[in-house]
């Protein structure tokens, strides 16, 4: 595992054995001044206790937050956080194009990125779900390309960083990494559009090493609508999922992939954890009953959420967390609380969103500060095994669930999706009924050599 901070020293007594001690010497330095002084000795004494007590209550303030951090070190080198959601590989794809031998690309030293290898050391990141993400624009046209190439990316970070990444496909790997004291790698694919509508594409990348896929980005697939049809800004195409979008649901139970709702309309997710026959993930959305944001989940989902034994792992985009530019930690923690509320400790986990937004909570800068957020959460009376579980515990229960689901041995889904449910401007139709062939069948070969006839023929 991660080492702890050297040189850190052990905090003294909690704060009520300071009160005693406090309350102790007041009782005895008034009686003092009583007997050699009467009345003016009490206001004398009265004044220094008021005086002591202003400058002791913040000591005791602070050495009861170092004690809350303390014991969050503690737990997180034993259950270091499993992070749904981190886009450093599309930084590495924007500032490098993937060259991951550029010096500049070092990892050890990767600057102007709120992810590197000593980051994720001092925030007791055992694994990571790093995104393929590729933009909508790609959509119907480079979307399956520049989806392997960011697989590939993430496949090389953990080539050239063996000591510290270690790519895994099942919650067995992330257990593994975690006893070497290894970052888990996971491939998370973000956004439906990436299967370009194609089981075959789904089971290849599933091959590749992916292990969840966000349904939607923020654009609607053929099959699956997201979430800015919510807002109005999209209409709605499937009402939620289209029998094809069942399809891929079920395919993806059947191979053991996670369903990611991040990013969906409502209707998409009642629809997805009404018809999984496993427990879905929101792989980086927060609350919306605290930040009224269509990206967020909202309560009646989160009792679905809670029915189906199924996980939300806090965004910290400011937007999604005040609903605002600013935001801080504790606020991040509301998200926390509620979802914990609503649908139970079991339903709650992280996924920061580093390195894929603009704006983050003050106390929440990068990777390395998650164990300031688990101490903020044990200062809110959560009981260890519920931080335990918010790291790691409760997205390992839901992987394993998804992993006894799955049956390989069942039929794939072969069904395609109808062509004209498909943009058709920048792609081939081959193999539905009336497409062209690149061999001409006997009718049309004599069609063409009658025309031909008649061309040669004198008027």
């Amino acid at each position: 595992m991660v080492a702890a901070p050297s040189g850190r020293k052990k905090r003294q007594p909690e704060t009520p054995g300071w009160t005693i001690r406090l309350q102790s010497t007041q009782v005895q330095g008034t009686a003092g001044q009583d007997r050699r002084t009467g009345a003016a000795g009490q206001r004398v004494s009265g004044d220094r206790a008021m005086w002591t007590s202003w400058w002791l209550w913040p000591l005791v303030a602070v050495c009861s937050a170092d004690q809350f951090r303390d014991t969050a070190v503690r737990i997180m080198q034993g259950t270091p956080v499993i992070d749904g959601h981190n886009d450093l590989p599309w930084q590495l794809l924007k500032l490098f194009n993937n060259q991951l031998q550029d010096p500049r690309a070092n990892l050890t030293s990767l600057a102007h990125t709120h992810t590197n290898i000593p980051k994720l050391k001092a925030g007791f990141v055992g694994a990571q779900f790093w995104s393929a993400y590729t933009p909508c624009d790609t959509q119907n046209k480079d979307a399956v390309k520049r989806t392997l190439e960011q697989i590939d990316v993430i496949h090389r970070m953990c080539q050239l960083y063996p000591e510290t990444f270690l790519c895994v496909t099942d919650s067995t790997g992330i257990r593994q990494a975690f006893r070497e004291g290894k970052v888990a790698s996971l491939v998370g694919v973000e956004g439906g559009h990436s299967i370009d509508s194609s089981l075959g594409v789904l089971r290849a990348l599933y091959h590749l090493g992916m292990r969840y896929l966000t349904l939607t980005h923020s654009c609607n697939t053929p099959w699956a609508d997201n979430w800015l049809v919510d807002t109005g800004e999209d209409k709605a195409r499937s009402q939620g999922l289209s029998l094809f979008g069942q399809s891929v649901v079920k395919e993806m139970n059947r191979l053991g992939v996670i369903i990611d709702l991040a990013h969906t309309s409502t209707a998409t997710m009642k629809a997805v954890l009404q018809l999984s026959e496993a427990p879905v993930v929101f792989s980086h959305s927060s609350a919306y009953s605290v930040c009224q944001h269509r990206r967020n989940v909202p309560d009646d989902v989160l009792q679905l959420v809670k029915q189906t034994g199924s996980l939300v792992m806090v965004n910290f985009y400011n937007d999604y967390v005040s609903c605002r530019a600013e935001a801080n930690l504790s606020q991040v923690a509301d998200h926390l609380d509620h979802i914990k509320k609503v649908a139970g400790a079991g339903a709650v986990g992280l996924g920061g969103d580093y390195d894929g937004v603009s704006r983050l909570p003050s106390g929440l800068k990068d990777v390395s500060k998650y164990p300031d957020l688990a101490a903020e959460l044990l200062r809110r009376r959560w009981t260890e095994a519920e931080v335990k579980g918010t790291l790691a515990g409760n997205l390992l229960r839901v992987f394993e669930a998804v992993e006894q689901a799955s049956s390989h041995t069942r039929a794939p889904g072969e069904e395609p999706i109808p062509l004209g449910q498909l943009e058709a401007s920048c792609r081939t139709s081959y193999g539905y009924s009336g497409a062209p062939s690149p061999h001409l069948q006997p009718g049309a070969l004599l069609a063409s050599l009658a025309l031909l006839v008649l061309c040669l023929c004198p008027l």
